[in-house]
């Protein structure tokens, strides 16, 4: 009888920190901000602030009907990157940020999906400004991550990204380092990089 009330116990407390999480996802925690701000810009495309990262302001569509995703996830900043500043339109307009990356494709070959060289963590070839990251999903956010890549050197390279969540910069540094070959990210998620070839 015991047992059972303790699990019962658990349960429930499982249950209501669960919902409570994703409450509290949705909404605005830091009151500096309002959602849809503008927060950084790379090449004139702006970054906007979300709130919590699975705050949801409708659906970002081109003149042209081009999706480019939900205002304003990480989704919806690289696809409109790429459309504005590159003119790209990828031929799966849809899907999470971790779905960009196809397992299936190798290092330096075309993901047809997104109409974009993929290439893995670690690669042969050196991450350049401009390119796609994405990063695989985690316990707190199943559905993964994407930015741009702003800015490389020999050792480091930063990103922009929109929905990083309330307190969390629009630009973050991660350790770059070549080894037999290969360049490395140095962040356990990241499963890749994709690039518009010029």
């Amino acid at each position: 009888m015991k047992i059972r009330k303790i699990t019962l116990l658990i349960v429930s407390i499982l249950v209501l920190g669960y919902a409570g999480l994703k409450v509290v996802k949705k909404i605005n925690l830091n009151s500096d901000y309002k959602i849809g701000q503008a927060l950084d810009s790379l090449n004139g495309v702006k970054v906007y602030y979300n709130g919590g990262v699975d705050h949801i302001a409708g659906r970002n569509v081109t003149k042209d009907n081009y999706n480019l995703g939900l205002k304003y996830q990480c989704v919806e900043f690289v696809k409109r990157y790429y459309y504005e500043h590159y003119k790209h339109k990828m031929p799966d307009a849809y899907g999470h940020a971790k779905d960009f990356f196809d397992p299936r494709v190798k290092d330096g070959e075309l993901n047809s999906k997104r109409d974009l060289t993929q290439y893995t963590n670690p690669s042969k070839e050196k991450p350049e400004v401009g390119d796609l990251m994405i990063f695989s999903g985690s316990i707190l956010n199943r559905f993964g991550h994407v930015a741009i890549i702003s800015k490389v050197s020999e050792n480091e390279i930063e990103i922009i990204q929109q929905n990083p969540g309330p307190f969390n910069d629009s630009r973050e540094k991660f350790e770059l380092e070549k080894e037999k070959g290969y360049y490395k990210i140095k962040n356990e998620r990241l499963l890749g990089w994709l690039r518009k070839e010029k």
